[in-house]
């Protein structure tokens, strides 16, 4: 998952039955990083191909389990074809978690923020403890939750998603748990997920791979009707001059001209 003579920025650990990947990148807030993603699929190609892993859990170290895309890696690219890439790689994360055999469970105490919402609603299984939080927050900076939309719509009410697309306003544990993007607040996330896990370990590995497929079928059908329009529109999009305005604000921390 990493070379060996530096810090995983995925940890990867079996006990129990269980593969744990913790993202430990404390320095980005868990950005997705090439370095990053590349980890996190391996682990979870790792997990999948292990006949002694039954179930995959997502943690995370520091207080934001994923602040969505690392845009510092963009540099000087041109920002569509940056955009372009990071929406071909958010696809590629969201898809191996929905189509991964085993079941993934997210455990939750932090921050989610962009793509990291998206990765929430692609997991199986969500506990979130009292420290979480969650927004969508790039209508305030000129943009829509496209790529993410792939999992999160089929997850969260009708009215639900229409209010916090629209507001960006950040959102708790407990109004998570209401609106259906997480499956159960817990004041201990990891004991919640340890009781979870035994439950799960009561499956047959096949008998979960299958119920997983019925459960992901619409999800699936939904990446293969709308991916590759949704990826275009978001990489339109990068490069307007609105979406200048609205990075260089939350860059400068300040408001937008719009909200001026």
């Amino acid at each position: 998952m990493s070379d060996s003579t530096e810090s995983p920025y995925v940890r990867y650990e079996i006990r129990a039955g269980l593969a744990t990947l913790t993202f430990d990148s404390p320095h980005n807030r868990n950005a997705l990083s090439s370095r990053l993603v590349a980890e996190l699929l391996a682990g979870l190609d790792a997990a999948a191909a292990d006949p002694a892993v039954r179930a995959i859990v997502l943690a995370h170290t520091g207080n934001t389990f994923c602040a969505g895309a690392d845009l510092s890696e963009a540099g000087n690219v041109d920002p569509a074809v940056a955009a372009d890439e990071r929406t071909r790689v958010m696809i590629g994360v969201l898809r191996r978690l929905v189509e991964t055999p085993k079941p993934v469970i997210a455990q939750i105490d932090g921050n989610v923020r962009a793509g990291g919402m998206g990765i929430v609603a692609a997991c199986d299984i969500v506990v979130a403890g009292p420290a979480s939080s969650f927004a969508l927050t790039e209508v305030r900076i000129g943009l829509a939750p496209f790529m993410i939309s792939l999992t999160l719509l089929p997850r969260l009410s009708a009215r639900a998603a229409s209010r916090y697309y629209l507001t960006g306003e950040k959102f708790g544990a407990e109004v998570a748990e209401r609106i259906g993007l997480v499956t159960v607040t817990a004041a201990d996330p990891a004991g919640e997920v340890e009781r979870l896990s035994a439950e799960l370990r009561k499956g047959s590995p096949q008998g979960l791979a299958e119920a997983k497929k019925l459960v992901n079928a619409d999800l699936l059908a939904g990446f293969d009707a709308s991916a590759e329009e949704l990826a275009a529109r978001s990489a339109s999009f990068f490069g307007t001059p609105e979406v200048h305005e609205g990075m260089t604000a939350f860059l400068q921390r300040r408001p937008p001209s719009w909200a001026e």
